[in-house]
Formats: structure tokens, C-alpha cells, sequence
């Protein structure tokens, strides 16, 4: 095992691996920007190193000071995250050829599964269905023209690389689809230095489902049953929760066994999610996997009792899966509200700045994913993401109820948040009664979270 790990990011995921490597034994060192110095997970870590001023490009995704900082403590192993260099092949690579662990996937495969070109080809000889689409990318306006006649309109453009909505398009005609190829590649340009798109089936009012999964370097591959991620405003997660409301079991099944099908395929290990989109008729189509651990992990570690960041290191070391599949079970229902500094009566504008007093809500099935605390003066400079929101109860009706109560319990004043918006959620019959898609945000509430109390 491991006697030193760096993690290579901020905030409350730099907190959760911290207080893993703590359970595990194995010492901390963390890296923060100078707009990050006072931050608590900074304090709590057991070494701290400054690598640069605020903006990102010059300190978190600055990978000689990160690597530097690695090497001056003396670390055996990195752990990236999410966001920032979590799913950058180059930075996995650099790591393992300085000697230092990156506590990830196998660097081929993170390149193949990044761009969701080569991973629809490896889902294709998988046997995972995919969504109607191109053949490759799309090179010429002519092609995209083709491909939308052959499979018919609406269409997605998507941009080849990278992920969160951007270098993405809807075109319902001929005119849409030469105006959105043109802004799709400049986005996917600016945004992951590759203009390359290709094009698929647009699916009307479809739901996210995705599948979490681990795997170990001698083969072994385990899924950890399903996460919903329907609720979305511009392809940015707002709810998840697991299991997916509505979702057959035999789907279930099938889309879980997909997801390892794929991953092994691809020559995967470490955590990582096969995301999914799933129609109407309960049709099921591979749209990209995060070779990463995500966000909303959290979901899947409380309807399991499985450690993913745990999970993760050892992995890295070298161990085994700590399970099997069929020690695998899934227990009760779990939601994440995602809580950002944003104001949605502003058109969801960042809200950075003090915060004057915070307390957080507790009590049984409740859970809260934060670094920040009261004093706390959120940076301009990053994610808006300040929480993570989760409750826990044998049903969904009672983790619904539970979670209205503990957003009521939520107080946050000097910035704004996005708990009106989660609220006006909670109460909403549709989302209740679990019909919920990736359009249920524009469909039903578009007026969402402007009120300012519960």
C-alpha cells in the first residue's frame, strides 16, 4: 500500500480522498492555488504545497508544479479527482514515467474511452448498443448532410473530445445542422483543443442513466448497479439518485452487464462510468464513459456500503477487487442535490464571495459532502459546486420526504445557492412520481428556482 499520496485537485473531492487515505493509513499532501490557501482541506491534509495563483491554467492544471510538488513530498501516487486533469491521458502518463502512481485507468485506455469516436467503436465490438449515427466524424457539411437524411432529424452534433454539454448541438433541419456544425467545432476548439464532431440520432426526451463500475489489473470487473442523472440543465447534472424510478429489472441487468462488457473490452480497470441514455420503450444506447470517479459517486456508495475512493487506491496498488459481483447489493434509495453559488433567479449567474453563515442539515439518512463552513469565502475562479446533498432511506418516497427536510434545514446566507431550484424539485408531482427525463428542467419548471425561499 501506499504511504503517501498527492491529491491533484481542490475542495470538497480533495476532502473525500483525504479522509480515505486517513481510514487507509497512508499520509496526505495537498496542492492549492493561492485563491485555495485558507481552505479547509488544505489545513486538515498533512502536508500542503502552493502551486500557483488562482486561475486554473497556472496551478491545477499546471502539470510540471503539480508533478513538481509530487516529487518535493515524495509521494508514491497521485490521485486526480474529478475535473481538472482527472481524465488527461498526457498527465497519467507523465506520472507513471516519473515513477509516481496515477490512481486512475491504464493510460491506453483513457485515451480510447476520452474520445467517444474510438469508444463507440469499441462499444460496437462489444455488443453495446449505440445511438443511429455517423460512421466516424464528420469531416465536411456534405457528410453530416447525408448522415441526417439517412437516420432522419433531429440530430446531435457532438464534439468528439471532452464532455458538459459543450461542442453540442441539436439540428431539427438542414439549416440547424450547418449552423451547429460550425458552433460545435469552434466550442469543442476552445474548449479541448479538438474541433472534431460527429453526429447521431437526436432521442427525444430521453433519460441519463449511467453505471458505476471498478476493475482490478488481473481482469476482474464488477458494476455497481445503476445511478438516474435525467435531471439536467444544459447538460450539467442537478439530482441523481439510485436506482433509476421506472427502470425494469431486467433492463437493469442488462445494461449493468453492458457496462462491464465494454469496460473490459477496452482493457479498463480503476473506477469509471459507462453512461447511457434510455428512450421511452426502455431502449438503452452507449453514449460515452468517464474514466474517472465522478461527482455523484457518493449515490452509489450508500445503496452498496462499497468505498469507491477506497476502492480506487487499492486498486492502484496493486490489490485485488475487495468483492465480487455477487457480493454486490443494492439497498434502499440514495439522492445527491448538487449545491452550487449560483443565483437561479439570475439566469443561474456564479455567486461567489463570504459566506456570512452556513449550517448544514443532519440527522438520520442525511449525508453532506462540503469543505466549506461558515467564514468561508468562495473563489471566482472554479466550479460553483459548494455541496453535495444526499440522503439515504429504504424508499424513494422516504428519501424524498427526507430530503425536503433536509434542504428546508439547509442554511446558506452571503451568496446565493441553487436550494430554491432544488426544492421547487422535491415538490414537483412529476419528479415525485418519478417521471423524470433529461428535458424535465425546460418541460415543467421553467420558472425554477427564482423564488427565494422554500
Amino acid at each position: 500500500m501506499f504511504q503517501r499520496i498527492l491529491i491533484a485537485n481542490r475542495g470538497e473531492i480533495a476532502l473525500r480522498v483525504i479522509r480515505a487515505c486517513r481510514d487507509l493509513g497512508i499520509r496526505t499532501v495537498a496542492v492549492f492555488s493561492e485563491a485555495d490557501r485558507d481552505a479547509p482541506y488544505v489545513r486538515i491534509a498533512d502536508e500542503s504545497i502552493c502551486i500557483g495563483p488562482p486561475p486554473a491554467a497556472e496551478s491545477y492544471l499546471n502539470i510540471s508544479r503539480i508533478i513538481a510538488a509530487a516529487e518535493i513530498a515524495d509521494v508514491q501516487a497521485i490521485h486526480p479527482g474529478y475535473g481538472f486533469l482527472s481524465e488527461n491521458a498526457h498527465f497519467a502518463e507523465i506520472c507513471r514515467s516519473c515513477k509516481i502512481e496515477f490512481i486512475g485507468p491504464p493510460t491506453e485506455a483513457m485515451r480510447k474511452l476520452g474520445n467517444k469516436n474510438e469508444a463507440k467503436k469499441i462499444a460496437k465490438a462489444a455488443k453495446v448498443p449505440l445511438v443511429p449515427g455517423s460512421a466516424g466524424l464528420i469531416n465536411r457539411e456534405e457528410e453530416a448532410l447525408a448522415v441526417a437524411a439517412e437516420i432522419g432529424y433531429p440530430v446531435l452534433i457532438k464534439a468528439a473530445a471532452g464532455g458538459g454539454g459543450r461542442g453540442m448541438r441539436v439540428a431539427r433541419n438542414d439549416i440547424s445542422l450547418r449552423t451547429g456544425l460550425q458552433q460545435a467545432r469552434q466550442e469543442a476548439e476552445a474548449a479541448f483543443k479538438d474541433g472534431s464532431v460527429f453526429i447521431e440520432k437526436y432521442v427525444e426526451q430521453p433519460r441519463h442513466v449511467e453505471v458505476q463500475i471498478l476493475g482490478d489489473a488481473r481482469g476482474d470487473v464488477v458494476h455497481l448497479w445503476e445511478r438516474d442523472c435525467s435531471l439536467q440543465r444544459r447538460h450539467q447534472k442537478l439530482v441523481e439518485e439510485s436506482p433509476a424510478p421506472h427502470l425494469p429489472q431486467k433492463v437493469r441487468e442488462e445494461i449493468c452487464a453492458a457496462a462491464v462488457r465494454l469496460v473490459k473490452a477496452a482493457g479498463y480497470y480503476n473506477a469509471g462510468t459507462c453512461e447511457f441514455l434510455v428512450d421511452k420503450n426502455n431502449k438503452y444506447y452507449f453514449i460515452e464513459v468517464n474514466s474517472r470517479v465522478q461527482v455523484e459517486h457518493p449515490v452509489t456508495e450508500l445503496v452498496t456500503g462499497i468505498d469507491i475512493v477506497k476502492e480506487q487506491i487499492r486498486i492502484a496498488a496493486g490489490q485485488p477487487l475487495s468483492v465480487a459481483q455477487k457480493q454486490i447489493q443494492h439497498h434502499g434509495c440514495a439522492i445527491e442535490c448538487r449545491i452550487n453559488a449560483e443565483d437561479p433567479a439570475r439566469d443561474f449567474a456564479p455567486s461567489p464571495g463570504l459566506v456570512t453563515k452556513w449550517f448544514a442539515p443532519g440527522g438520520p439518512g442525511v449525508r453532506v459532502d462540503t469543505q466549506v463552513m461558515s467564514g468561508y469565502r468562495v473563489p471566482p475562479n472554479y466550479d460553483s459546486l459548494i455541496a453535495k446533498l444526499l440522503v439515504f432511506q429504504p424508499t424513494r418516497e422516504q428519501a424524498i420526504a427526507t430530503m425536503r427536510r433536509a434542504l428546508r434545514e439547509f442554511t446558506i446566507e452571503g451568496i446565493k445557492t441553487t436550494i430554491p431550484l432544488h426544492l421547487e424539485i422535491f415538490q414537483n408531482s412529476a419528479f415525485i412520481e418519478g417521471h423524470v427525463d433529461t428535458t424535465f428542467i425546460e418541460r415543467h419548471l421553467q420558472n425554477m428556482g427564482k423564488k427565494t425561499g422554500p
